[in-house]
């Protein structure tokens, strides 16, 4: 017989399907409030359907997304107005991207999908001098703290899925929505690695399963 405990997270799997919502796109508002109120170039790598690049827009002189899938780059383009400065490249996050200086690379839940030294290093070259990179990426849980947090966080993901569907269950997924792949770092693991590419970043553990980077270039 299945345990309460496997009952339980069986009964907030079958919740969280029928309530979906955007994990990754909680956190835009908060990737705004650490840059300044204007800037040149930005670069959002891993742009998906370009929510993220279109608010950016809104402060920078140009803003370059870049997806490798060519159907959500299509999306991007679709919904974005041609009076933005927004353009979108079917790309290679490391090697596709514009060359820059950017005054601003964000990079959200993608940076676990690549060889993550190579892409931060990568970020770095690619950013102006006193720019700043934004990363909000997920971690593989593996101490008590990092559980603790994900158990935190249920009943809030719980209550932001029935609230932004208003308490209806949502349509089955199309092909258009992609599941994001588990991440295989630990969080002690990201932090030691990037504090050595980038001193100075900031590192945080955050809701929701995700942690945050910020680093501004000297």
């Amino acid at each position: 017989m299945p345990s309460l405990s496997h009952r339980l997270v069986q009964t907030l799997d079958r919740f969280n399907t029928a309530h979906p919502w955007d994990h990754n796109a909680h956190y835009h508002r908060w990737i705004l409030r650490q840059l300044p109120d204007r800037f040149g170039s930005a670069l959002d790598v891993g742009s998906g359907s370009g929510d993220l690049a279109r608010l950016l827009a809104a402060r920078a002189d140009e803003v370059h997304g870049v997806d490798s899938d060519p159907v959500i780059i299509s999306r991007a383009r679709m919904l974005t107005p041609d009076a933005t400065a927004s353009s979108f490249t079917v790309g290679d996050a490391l090697t596709g991207i514009p060359a820059g200086p950017h005054d601003v690379i964000t990079c959200v839940a993608t940076l676990h999908h690549l060889p993550f030294t190579e892409a931060l290093d990568t970020f770095r070259n690619r950013l102006a001098p006193g720019g700043t990179l934004v990363v909000v990426g997920l971690y593989r849980p593996r101490t008590a703290t990092d559980h603790l947090l994900g158990a935190v966080a249920v009943l809030p993901n719980a209550a932001l899925g029935w609230l932004k569907n208003r308490g209806r269950a949502a349509a089955p997924p199309t092909s258009m929505t992609a599941r994001t792949r588990p991440a295989d770092m630990a969080f002690s693991d990201i932090a030691a690695q990037a504090h050595t590419l980038l001193p100075g970043a900031r590192l945080r553990r955050r809701l929701f399963w995700r942690y945050t980077l910020i680093w501004r270039r000297p």
